[in-house]
């Protein structure tokens, strides 16, 4: 198995996670599934860095597929929980505008040959790696997003629930505290975002003028003014 493999692993699974959710009242076997599916999805994020750095098959392609997988993985359950009513649409269109910016910049720093997580990154001041690329933060973010995906997944399937059955398995008549959980979860989850996105915007600038690395044994192309 291959990081690359795994990659594609986790966006197929998000999007059967997604296709198995809100199937209706009666489909609490369908609901579990999605809810596994998640969390698989969000799992397997770690795996293929894990493969990539343990078995000597981190590649610049693997990178940019890592974050590519991830972008598609967070649009995915937006796009769907905004369509459910769930969230504002506002939310997938700023993780999207997020990703498309520091995607754009991460892609600018590797024409310079910047990429990844380590030594070689496009970050080079320690609090930038620090909210970005340390391990608590990825860890933390990872978990808040698979907290974030099962609970709004769960909710799509307790407003098919009649009042009656609700009360009595939660012991509440109306899912308010559903609305109020999802509203948190929503916020923490576009102010973890926002915040990551920062020392990325920051010290990717200095790439938005820089001139493209030329390869080995390549000739500088001649601008002639």
């Amino acid at each position: 198995m291959t990081p690359n493999r795994v990659t594609l692993a986790r966006v197929i699974a998000a999007f059967a996670a997604v296709a198995l959710f809100d199937r209706g009242a009666h489909a609490l076997a369908s609901d579990l599934a999605a809810v596994a599916l998640t969390i698989v999805a969000i799992a397997l994020d770690g795996v293929d860095g894990y493969l990539a750095r343990t078995r000597g098959m981190a590649t610049a392609f693997g990178a940019q597929l890592d974050i590519l997988g991830d972008r598609v993985v967070e649009n995915l359950f937006f796009t769907c929980f905004a369509v459910s009513g769930l969230i504002s649409l506002w939310v997938p269109v700023l993780f999207f505008v997020r990703g498309a910016l520091t995607d754009s910049l991460r892609g600018l720093a590797a024409r310079a040959g910047r990429t990844g997580f380590g030594r070689n990154s496009m970050l080079e001041s320690w609090w930038g790696r620090t909210l970005v690329a340390s391990r608590a933060s990825r860890a933390a973010y990872a978990v808040l997003k698979c907290v974030f995906f099962c609970f709004l997944g769960l909710t799509l399937s307790l407003r098919h629930i009649p009042a009656a059955q609700l009360s009595l398995w939660t012991g509440a008549a109306n899912t308010h505290w559903l609305v109020t959980g999802a509203q948190a979860l929503t916020g923490l989850s576009v102010a973890f975002c926002l915040v990551r996105a920062i020392p990325v915007v920051w010290e990717g600038r200095r790439y938005v003028s820089a001139p493209a690395a030329t390869p080995k044994g390549a000739v500088a192309p001649v601008v002639v003014r």
